[in-house]
């Protein structure tokens, strides 16, 4: 039977409190979750050394970089501009490391004021070469693996444009004698999972190519540890993962002779929960007796794109002191068929319904899972709807606008 969606760390007295002071809809950060989730990710194992990462694509608000920044976490930054962001925010240029598809037209000033660099692609590694000959830099490998909730997120193997094919590698040992430079690190990113099988193939594969490049002592095995955000789903057991990573690495030094620094890059696992989107129901409508009943939002795509995009699910909790349970179908605020927030989770074209406690116009609903990849990662302007606040919420139950 389909059970009920709870709140993760808001209360209908804090969402009063919240919903005074900021009309919906708003985006909320509990800082204690970050804290709590860094912790877990700076515990990894790592025999030789670890380096823990945010993914800053996921969400580059400035006042969640500063509570990460203060936990120990570094920066991995997928274009040229999120580096830029940081600094901005007061993020030491040294502790940022920049992964991007498109080669940054700033690379030159954010490479001098320190910011690591990994090149994507032979071509990245050529540029690169051509500004900075003579230093050491990081490459993005795809080792022919990838593992995914879909095919849209999945960031290896034959089907991803992500790094350089791990059959290319001897292109890039051209490349780095041309230029004189030394790869020491190597990247991967197998995609978003959770299976330790996966994760030790993966790692057995990257290993192999740092084989073939003996300057390599830092291996970055990425993010992508799955993060239950429905109450059916399981959250990836980094301890468990990081065990068997842990007896690779062991293993490769026993083989090799050589100690890696291991580094991953979550983002979504850091702060997926840590995020709630609360909206009001702005009204409601049915298709008959043989269709559905709609709940309309406050928000829509322009607030939260991953529903449409790709048939992400997030729970939905309606906040009121009624019992009686009715199935919606969910809907957002734009002018555009596609804006539907309970697609079928296997195809986001098709719209499913969800048990939810009877709802009525006015209404709270939070839209929980959406601290990662939701509020920088929307259709935003669609409609020309404005920009939705984000604020977080304090261990004192204070809120503070970010």
């Amino acid at each position: 039977m389909e059970k009920l969606e709870k709140l993760n760390f808001l209360n209908p007295v804090t969402i009063k409190q919240l919903t005074s002071k900021w009309p919906t809809p708003v985006y909320v950060y509990d800082e204690s979750t970050i804290i709590k989730r860094a912790k877990e990710a700076l515990n990894f194992p790592a025999p030789y050394g670890l380096t823990v990462r945010f993914a800053m694509k996921a969400n580059p608000n400035p006042d969640i970089l500063k509570i990460l920044d203060r936990q120990g976490i570094l920066f991995d930054a997928s274009s040229g501009f999120e580096a830029s962001l940081a600094i901005d925010a007061g993020i030491d240029p040294k502790k940022i490391m920049i992964t991007t598809q498109e080669f940054p037209n700033n690379l030159k000033y954010l490479g001098d004021r320190g910011a690591q660099f990994n090149a994507s692609s032979l071509h990245q590694l050529d540029e690169y070469g051509k500004l900075f000959p003579n230093s050491c830099v990081g490459v993005r490998i795809n080792p022919g693996l990838g593992t995914g909730h879909s095919g849209k997120t999945n960031t290896a193997g034959s089907a991803a444009s992500f790094g350089i094919w791990f059959e290319q590698i001897p292109e890039l040992l051209k490349i780095a004698e041309k230029y004189r430079l030394t790869i020491y690190r190597i990247h991967t990113h197998v995609g978003s999972g959770g299976d330790p099988k996966v994760w030790t193939k993966a790692a057995k594969l990257s290993l192999a190519q740092v084989e073939k490049l003996p300057d390599v002592t830092h291996l970055d095995l990425g993010g992508g540890f799955r993060v239950a955000r429905m109450n059916y789903e399981t959250t990836t057991d980094l301890q468990l993962v990081g065990n068997v990573i842990n007896e690779e690495v062991v293993q490769f030094y026993k083989n090799t002779g050589r100690k890696l620094f291991l580094e991953i890059e979550p983002g979504t696992y850091l702060l997926a929960n840590a995020g709630s989107l609360v909206t009001t129901i702005q009204d409601k409508c049915n298709t008959g007796k043989d269709g559905y009943e709609f709940l309309k939002l406050d928000c829509g795509m322009n607030d939260i794109l991953r529903p449409s995009l790709y048939g992400a699910q997030h729970p939905m909790v309606v906040v009121n002191d009624r019992n009686r349970l009715q199935k919606y179908v969910v809907v957002g605020h734009c002018c555009e068929s596609g804006d539907l927030l309970t697609p079928n989770h296997e195809d986001p074209n098709v719209l499913d319904e969800r048990l939810l406690i009877e709802a009525e116009i006015g209404d709270k609903l939070v839209i929980e899972g959406v601290g990662a990849y939701c509020a920088h990662m929307s259709a935003h302007g669609y409609n020309s709807f404005p920009t939705t606040k984000e604020i977080i919420f304090k261990s004192n139950d204070l809120f503070i606008e970010a």
